[in-house]
């Protein structure tokens, strides 16, 4: 049975009852869907039977008042409709084996709905929604939609992408889990690690795009950079043993404490060196350095990707002004990096720290030894970062050229900006 409502409270606006479903149930979709998966296992299914529950408290809490517990109402709702969905299913199943049939999937019996299933069922729907088999881009649209709670049309506006485009996305993303079959399960053994990665990548990509968006008029995306960490933290919270999942957490905390330092009053892009750090959110970074702690208490060898990067965010953090920047260890954390994870933006980054340390001519040589990178062709950060070095050695011509080639290739406009305003300054 549907857990029942308070007492009618006829003095209730439809319109504050509204305003509750949608805030109730953008925070507990997640757990709903993942709670009906388990049953159904099928995440397309769930999805829609979560939504059925929300059709039904539009229906009823308006006019019976919102529940003591709605998130609990909600998932008995949903529950309720699977297990009939289930039923169902078995039911004609019975009925074709009478008649020498049979259909070519059964059905999972029901289970029994015990709370303490929710956090594993939480897990479940992480692996499920960032599964190998569906492109990155895919991963990304289901993530959102599924534990992010993010409508469609909010997906396809932080990702300056038509909402059809994305529609499709996730559509093709939950028929091809359907299609292969995917166990709503989390992995083990060998497999975990490598499907671990995966979740982690995701998690990161859509913060990433929150913090320097690749496209658009502005720098940042918060609402994305916020997604990111509570799904973050949310993974740490159900895989307390593993390192790099405390790692990115940390990371996430670090880079998020920046962002009000950014950018300034008219939304332009503010440098490191000129940020002001009184800015910065010193609880993130308490929680950063927190999770980081967690990250090495749990490691069981070399410290991972993440970790290394949080360490990285960690001596940002750490220095209360850009003079007070230990460079040194940020260039070594680099070369451990670039040693054990082998990628042309990784040694970008260490150039700029080595030049940071060392002097601009050291960091230029590796710059320079980046010029032919295929991957780096079309990516502005590289002249970037080399007519800055440039700027230093006093060469302001070339450095002005190599700001105007990064103009050229960026593809967010306030980074544009900057860039030409750099080009035309040679500063």
């Amino acid at each position: 049975m549907e857990p029942q409502p308070t007492a009618p409270r006829p003095d209730a606006s439809r319109p504050t009852a509204v305003r509750a479903i949608e805030t109730v149930f953008r925070l507990e979709s997640p757990r709903v869907i993942a709670g009906v998966a388990r049953i159904v296992r099928d995440v397309g299914i769930a999805e829609e039977l979560a939504q059925d529950a929300l059709v039904a408290a539009l229906e009823r809490w308006p006019r019976d008042g919102v529940p003591d517990n709605p998130g609990a109402w909600l998932m008995a709702t949903a529950r309720h409709r699977a297990v009939d969905l289930v039923r169902r299913r078995e039911t004609y199943a019975r009925k074709l084996r009478e008649i020498g049939r049979d259909l070519p999937r059964t059905v999972p019996a029901e289970e029994p709905a015990d709370p303490e299933h929710i956090d594993d069922d939480l897990l479940r729907l992480v692996f499920t929604t960032c599964h190998p088999v569906l492109s990155a881009e895919a991963r990304t649209a289901l993530t959102l939609r599924l534990l992010g709670g993010l409508t469609t049309a909010e997906i396809a506006r932080a990702y300056l992408v038509p909402e059809p485009t994305v529609a499709q996305r996730i559509v093709r993303a939950k028929k091809t889990l359907a299609r292969r079959n995917v166990a709503f399960e989390v992995p083990y053994g060998p497999d975990r690690e490598a499907r671990l990665d995966s979740v982690l990548d995701v998690i990161y990509l859509i913060f990433n795009e929150g913090y320097a968006a690749t496209a658009g008029d502005d720098l940042l995306r918060p609402g994305l950079c916020e997604d990111a960490l509570r799904l973050a933290r949310v993974l740490s919270a159900l895989m307390p043993k593993e390192s790099e999942v405390h790692a990115l957490t940390a990371l996430l905390e670090f880079q998020a404490s920046r962002t009000a330092a950014r950018t300034g009053p008219d939304g332009a892009p503010v440098l490191l060196e000129d940020q002001n750090r009184r800015r910065w959110n010193r609880m993130l970074i308490a929680r950063g350095i927190r999770a980081l702690a967690r990250a090495d208490a749990t490691a069981a060898g070399a410290p991972g990707r993440y970790a290394l990067q949080a360490a990285i965010a960690a001596c940002h953090a750490h220095a209360y002004t850009y003079e007070e920047t230990d460079w040194r260890t940020i260039a070594t954390l680099y070369g451990l990096l670039a040693a054990r994870f082998p990628s042309p933006v990784v040694e970008l980054n260490r150039a700029v720290a080595v030049a940071m340390d060392q002097g601009p001519a050291a960091g230029l040589e590796i710059v320079d030894a980046l010029a032919a990178e295929p991957a780096l062709h079309d990516y502005h950060l590289l002249p970037s970062v080399r007519g800055d070095l440039l700027r230093r050695l006093g060469r302001t011509a070339e450095a002005r050229a190599e700001f105007a080639r990064a103009a050229g290739l960026a593809r967010n406009g306030r980074e544009r900006e900057l860039l030409r305003r750099r080009a035309g300054e040679g500063s």
